[in-house]
């Protein structure tokens, strides 16, 4: 990911409920030292019940799958969970089947990781977004306080200085979560002090939806927000916030996307997205895994390794809020602004 300008590949996913891809890809390079064994190296990825159709965050997972795959020839399932009683069997199915590295997709898989990589301490397993602790287990955490910081200041200044058409005089903005969490609460922390750095008097409208695969809650919370007057909405909620750039494109309000950039889904109304490489985790975790050095723990990802990022803004916004927004990020980086990761 290269912060501020990370673009990611907008290919629109089927929703079939099992893809699989089990039969083994050409071999890699013969220059790669892992070209020899990663042809039978074998990658199960479960989604979380967003669904790879959710331009976000499971998505980007299976774009890393698809990169290891492409690189390494690397034998690929993926299965998408429906709801979550499908955690536990899903994940099982893919160690009882001798797969090498399980890669669960959420923070909701939290529980159903810790059980499954107990019962099968042979099978490498990683979880997105969560911590689960074990000899078997690596962790990707990501600070996304530190890009959600970004694009909260950068919307603060668009607000204040109505920098935007149809930007009124309420200075009210809004977020619409998915489940009160941290990977999404990390998000929110950042963005309200970001805001609130550049303009102390903005009102920050927040929701949540209680759920990541509902558009059409996404899509009402949305609608409340900008009936109060909100005329930029931050949407964490997954597949759920889908509904909340909808409605922000039928009211002539912004919205800002959230885990890749979303501007692809309505040019004119996502001005910018807060990035979470979940690609970049997923790739390196198998590249890790096919090379036998994988080890468990946690990997951490920051502005530091370009493992969250803010999207390009669209043109529209003036280029000294956007240089404004860009030396904070160097002071994240630097240390010198260090975002919270509690809402206040």
């Amino acid at each position: 990911m290269k912060s501020a300008a990370f673009a990611l590949t907008a290919s629109v996913l089927m929703a079939g409920t099992f893809l699989a891809g089990c039969g083994a890809a050409s071999s890699a390079p013969p220059s790669s030292p892992t070209a020899s064994k990663a042809s039978s190296y074998k990658v199960g990825l479960v989604t979380d019940t967003g669904g790879l159709n959710d331009h976000g965050f499971n998505h980007l997972a299976y774009l890393g799958l698809m990169q290891a795959k492409k690189e390494f020839g690397v034998t690929t399932s993926v299965v998408q969970s429906q709801t979550a009683s499908d955690y536990v069997p899903y994940l099982t199915n893919y160690a009882q089947q001798g797969y090498n590295l399980v890669i669960a997709v959420g923070f909701l898989m939290q529980q159903a990781v810790q059980q499954v990589s107990k019962e099968f301490p042979h099978t490498k397993f990683m979880i997105i977004d969560d911590q689960v602790n074990g000899p078997n287990v690596t962790s990707s955490l990501f600070e996304t306080q530190q890009c959600g910081y970004l694009v909260g200041e950068l919307s603060g200044l668009v607000q204040k200085e109505h920098a935007l058409p149809n930007i009124n005089n309420d200075n009210t903005l809004g977020v619409v979560g998915g489940m009160s969490i941290p990977p999404v609460n990390t998000y929110i922390a950042g963005f309200y002090a970001g805001v609130h750095a550049v303009d102390p008097s903005a009102k920050i409208l927040l929701k949540y939806t209680n759920d990541f695969n509902n558009p059409n809650n996404g899509q009402i919370y949305a609608q409340s927000e900008i009936a109060q007057h909100a005329d930029i909405i931050f949407q964490v909620a997954g597949g759920s916030g889908l509904g909340v750039i909808t409605a922000a494109e039928q009211s002539h309000t912004y919205a800002i996307g959230v885990d890749a950039n979303q501007n692809y889904l309505a040019p004119n109304t996502v001005i910018t997205s807060a990035e979470k490489g979940v690609q970049i985790a997923t790739f390196d975790t198998i590249k890790e895994g096919v090379k036998g050095t994988l080890k468990p723990g946690v990997q951490y990802f920051n502005l530091n390794n370009n493992g969250v990022g803010m999207a390009t803004p669209i043109s529209a916004i003036p280029q000294s809020i956007v240089q404004q927004v860009l030396q904070s990020e160097k002071e994240i980086v630097a240390g010198k602004i260090v975002p919270p990761t509690n809402i206040p």
